[in-house]
């Protein structure tokens, strides 16, 4: 049976400096028949920063190109321009207006075909039901340690954070048996098996996952397809290596010097010199054990950093406190947040009178643009250049060139946020200073990729007793039943026949031991180079090695794919005070965004966006 992915054009890869993006990417025939709205949620395929998103910015950034041909300039001008439609972006916007006048106008510009930046909704159509998941960030991290500022706009959106105290089925993976398991497979070790022990602490970030217990360590390193000098090696990390050398568990005793240990002592040097471990298995399981808890493989981490992430060889911990449970998740992840905000900006775009009875809300993307709205959004549209009208110490007014279809257009506001990466900056406006400009090219950002996979039943996953699989030999290291929340009239699967989404969650590195930004950039490129059929090659030798083929068939059971792919995903800040350097005000423009705390979570943009707004003159 063919899958519901896809129906789009694979194009060419085009260089363009260090970069390598594929183009040509149309959308599937729209999911309500002919002359139905564009609706992005609902496309599958190649998602994220999808094809094409990103062109205009590299060929500005790597490309130094300066020429779109001549501007038209529209007759629009607003109180407020800000550059960049997700949380940060969306966020300045409404304070913008909560602060100064609802009869503010405000224009948002964004280079993706749906608002909400990393916030991405998926929509997967099986049968009757449509089944709603995340393309990128997850949830609504720790709400009781959040601001005034953030507490107050989740308020006034519709936001309830208490409601899901209930609406997320903390009992879900208990009453089904699921748990965490390592999935071993054919390519990479030799032989495909599942063993029932995740071999370290990622899993116990979702509430409710069955962690360790059915095996014990020297059960489950037996069942593991590693040699059996491989399988010292691996018990060695777990329990310590002979009497007189610390383990992993013990090398925070107590005094300075394990102190320093943690803080300066490299994890993978520690495995290696002083564990002795040389099996590439081992060593491998160990790089892909935190996944992006610390936004690089494990090879690049303390021996502190890797502690605090749970990897290899360290004892399973709570992940948060409990007044801070990982629960907080609209079906959507935050991309409900936007879609709360985006309906408070511009309230004719869905019906709903809070952000639990938006979650089935069909939005109305012709509204987003409407002429009439005090707030529109522009999507598919690229800033190339911003400037002061004059002076930027006394202007009274900025210009802003967008790329739209390949055409270039302008125009004037009154003030101007920079809500998008802090690496586009400098090659965005004009006049910035230099230090500034220094300051903002030291931030880089971690490459992230969520596929989610419709299933047409999890019977297979039930019967593996598998809540989520840490897969150290695979694109995706981490495949996972997607959070159980039900809010509105939106239910999460019940019963393993009933459709399902599984979420797959790929950090890819670069060389063992090559420097972070090496790194980022190296596995950038590789990960932007592939096509479509590539990871659905990927994701069908994953399931199907993982899962027994009695109860699951990819052609049969797989129904959709999205691959959410993240060139530029978690922050990394800069070092010293490059940050506070970079986000520094200029004239009429301010720059919000994670990049500018630096951080990576939605509370940190709304507090950006904040910060932005205020700093405007």
């Amino acid at each position: 049976m063919a899958i519901t992915r896809r129906d789009f054009v694979n194009g060419t890869l085009v260089a363009a400096g260090a970069s390598m993006l594929p183009a040509g990417c149309r959308r599937p025939a729209d999911p309500d028949g002919p002359g139905a709205l564009h609706y992005p949620p609902a496309l599958t395929g190649l998602r994220g920063s999808h094809p094409g998103s990103n062109v205009h910015a590299h060929d500005r950034a790597l490309g130094m190109k300066s020429e779109w041909g001549t501007a038209t300039e529209l007759n629009e001008s607003y109180d407020l321009i800000v550059v960049g439609g997700g949380i940060s972006g969306l966020a300045a916007a409404y304070l913008h207006q909560r602060e100064r006048g609802r009869d503010k106008r405000v224009l948002i510009l964004d280079n993706h075909d749906d608002f909400g930046g990393h916030a991405k909704r998926n929509e997967h159509r099986i049968g009757d039901r449509t089944l709603i998941s995340y393309g990128g960030s997850q949830s609504i991290v720790e709400p009781k340690h959040a601001s005034e500022v953030v507490l107050a706009l989740l308020k006034d959106v519709g936001v309830d954070v208490e409601r899901f105290d209930t609406a997320y089925d903390r009992d879900f993976f208990r009453r089904n048996n699921l748990g965490a398991v390592t999935y071993f497979n054919r390519e990479v070790f030799g032989e495909d098996k599942v063993v029932k022990h995740p071999f370290c602490n990622y899993p116990n970030y979702i509430e409710g996952m069955v962690m360790g217990g059915k095996l014990s360590d020297e059960e489950a390193v037996r069942q593991t397809p590693l040699s059996e000098r491989g399988r010292e090696q691996l018990l060695r990390v777990l329990h310590g290596p002979a009497e007189g050398i610390p383990s992993l568990h013990r090398i925070d005793l107590p005094g300075e010097r394990g102190r320093d240990d943690l803080r300066s002592h490299s994890y993978f040097d520690y495995l290696r010199e002083t564990l002795g471990v040389d099996d590439p298995g081992v060593l491998r399981m160990a790089r892909h054990s935190a996944l992006d808890w610390a936004l690089t493989g494990t090879d690049l981490m303390s021996i502190g950093v890797a502690k605090g992430c749970g990897a290899l060889g360290f004892a399973p911990k709570a992940v948060y406190d409990e007044e801070n449970p990982y629960i907080y998740h609209f079906p959507d992840g935050n991309a409900g947040v936007a879609r709360a905000l985006v309906k408070k900006l511009i309230p004719g775009v869905a019906e709903g009178r809070n952000a639990e009875e938006l979650v089935l809300a069909k939005f109305d993307y012709a509204e987003l643009d409407r002429s009439s709205n005090e707030v529109r959004i522009r999507l598919s549209s690229t800033a190339v250049n911003v400037r002061h009208e004059g002076d930027p110490a006394s202007s009274d007014g900025v210009v802003v060139d967008y790329v739209h279809g390949d055409k270039l257009y302008q125009v004037h506001a009154g003030s101007v946020v920079m809500a998008c990466y802090n690496m586009m900056i400098p090659h965005i406006i004009s006049g910035l200073p230099q230090e500034q400009v220094a300051a903002l090219k030291l931030q880089t950002k971690s490459p992230l990729q969520y596929s989610s996979v419709g299933l047409r039943n999890w019977r297979a996953m039930k019967d593996m007793e598998i809540g989520m699989a840490m897969s150290p030999g695979n694109m995706h290291q981490a495949v996972l039943m997607d959070f159980p929340v039900s809010l509105g009239s939106y239910e999460y699967t019940r019963t393993p026949d009933d459709p399902c989404v599984l979420q797959m969650i790929s950090c890819p590195y670069g060389a063992v031991g090559a420097p972070q930004r090496a790194q980022y950039s190296e596995a950038r490129y590789r990960m932007l180079s592939l096509q479509f059929e590539d990871y659905e090659q990927e994701i069908r030798s994953h399931l199907t090695g993982m899962l027994p083929g009695r109860l699951f068939d990819f052609d049969r059971d797989v129904e959709s794919i999205t691959v959410n792919r993240w060139g530029h995903g978690y922050t990394v800040g800069g070092p010293g005070d490059s940050t506070k350097i970079g986000r520094q005000p200029f004239g009429r423009i301010a720059i919000a965004n994670c990049d500018s705390a630096p951080g990576a979570d939605m509370k940190t943009a709304i507090d950006m966006a904040w910060r932005a707004v205020s700093e405007l003159p």
